[in-house]
């Protein structure tokens, strides 16, 4: 398709890598709060600038939210890598007949998986496509293996809105909405904000349930559509191993590494303090981050049966995390810049002075997926724009859950665009964006009449 090559083409020859990406926006940041904006302090004006600069990079609070964030992306990889889950993805392709209801299985299973959680479902997806590939190649079963990698990416579409969605899972933190705000605005507005907002009247509410079972109703027609239309591919894949401790006898203080009884013991452990901490949470339906990354923890130590297989499954899964740990700090930075030079302030009156209530949550949706083009983190976008869209939506007196939503769905819809999260896939799954990029984008216009649809509706 011409289109498809004409994105390839123009990603590839104009779109750098997300770091410098990172790098030219804070120093376009830079320029603009140097021109735009008037210095309040008593130095010169560039240095009270390079001043915010340096305090956003090292904000402690935010610090930590991308310490949660690389723990959310980590855990639910180590978990795909677990004995149980490679049963789970072996015995999902052995219902693969043809393309369509192989694409049906992958992107299914993907988005209820991407729903839980997000890093899980980016490797569980790409695992899952890949070992389709391998049954059909074994069984002779002709299939478009393009499409069925396209299906595996498919739960980026509706990650930000599900549990482990970086704005909706930050927000329900206590203290969050004005710990981002304190510096950005004046202290009477931020009082305006209330202390938390539940995942109750975000990712569980009745709208956002009912727009993501829309989502998984359209996309798995869609898929079974095209599998009907689609040619069959030609598939030469050698088979996917998962990595597991060794089997040979141990001595010493090594049976402790290897030992099941010692790992499930305090798997254990950490399951029944998660109950005794945060049951009064789950009853309201409020998910922090850290309620989910020790449930995930405690649950991979339990699925990897030892220390060992479990701490192989981390080294496996960290080279996930480098872009969230080296792009965020200056993503934190950009923030801090904006937030005390004033600039969020006049962004957010423009806004405000060309939105009304409805249309709003819609330019939040169109400016998200922007946005995530050049900032591919939902969570180091959440840190920038997130300031804007709740000054904003109180302007407006737009509801916050709805505003947060807005841009998580922004966010997560143009990933079908933005080629970054699916690299590790195409690793895996050993396609190339240019094959999956036809599918994916027709996946996106799909969501985006659905989303839209839903914040127009709800």
């Amino acid at each position: 398709m011409a289109i498809t090559k004409l994105i390839t083409h123009l990603f590839r020859r104009y779109l750098p890598s997300p770091f410098t990406i990172a790098v030219l926006l804070t120093l376009l940041t830079i320029i603009l709060a140097i021109v735009f904006t008037e210095n309040t302090t008593g130095d010169s004006h560039i240095v009270a600038i390079f001043s915010y600069w340096e305090n956003g990079i090292w904000n402690n609070g935010l610090l930590v939210f991308a310490y949660q964030m690389m723990l959310i992306l980590v855990l639910g990889h180590v978990l795909v890598l677990s004995k149980p889950m490679e049963r789970l993805v072996l015995n999902i392709t052995k219902y693969v007949k043809n393309t369509s209801n192989a694409a049906v299985l992958v992107a299914l299973s993907t988005m209820l998986v991407s729903f839980f959680n997000w890093g899980l479902g980016l490797i569980f997806g790409a695992i899952l496509a890949r070992k389709v590939g391998e049954y059909a190649q074994e069984n002779n079963i002709p299939i478009n293996y393009p499409l069925i990698g396209a299906c595996g990416y498919v739960g980026l579409m509706v990650w930000h809105g599900g549990i482990s969605g970086s704005a909706p899972i930050k927000v329900s933190e206590a203290g969050h909405l004005k710990e981002l705000l304190e510096n950005i605005t004046n202290t009477d507005i931020v009082d305006h904000f209330p202390e938390s907002v539940s995942t109750a009247l975000t990712v569980f509410s009745y709208s956002n349930l009912s727009i993501f079972f829309t989502v998984l109703v359209a996309i798995s027609f869609l898929v079974y559509f095209l599998g009907k239309r689609v040619a069959p591919s030609t598939i030469a894949l050698n088979k996917y191993q998962f990595k597991s401790s060794d089997k040979e006898n141990h001595i010493g203080a090594e049976k402790l590494d290897h030992s099941k009884s010692f790992s499930m013991l305090f798997g254990i452990l950490i399951l029944s303090v998660f109950l005794i901490q945060y049951l009064p949470a789950i009853r309201t339906l409020n998910i922090t981050p850290n309620m989910l990354n020790f449930f995930m923890f405690g649950l991979a130590i339990i699925l990897h049966g030892n220390f060992k297989s479990f701490l192989l499954g981390v080294e496996e899964a960290i080279g996930d995390v480098s872009g969230i740990l080296i792009q965020f700090p200056l993503y934190f930075g950009i923030m801090g810049i904006m937030g005390s030079s004033g600039m969020i302030n006049q962004i957010s009156d423009f806004f405000v002075s060309v939105s009304t209530t409805t249309t709003l949550p819609i330019f939040t949706f169109f400016s998200a997926g922007l946005v995530n083009i050049f900032v591919p983190s939902g969570g180091g976008q959440w840190a920038v724009q997130g300031p804007l869209v709740l000054q904003s939506a109180l302007a407006l007196n737009v509801p916050l859950p709805k505003a947060i939503m807005a841009l998580a769905y922004g966010d997560q819809i143009t990933n079908m665009l933005q080629p970054f999260w699916a690299l590790p896939l195409l690793g895996i799954t050993k396609l190339k964006a240019k094959e999956i990029l036809p599918y994916t984008l027709l996946f996106m216009l799909v969501g985006s009449i659905i989303y839209i649809a839903g914040l127009l509706i709800f």
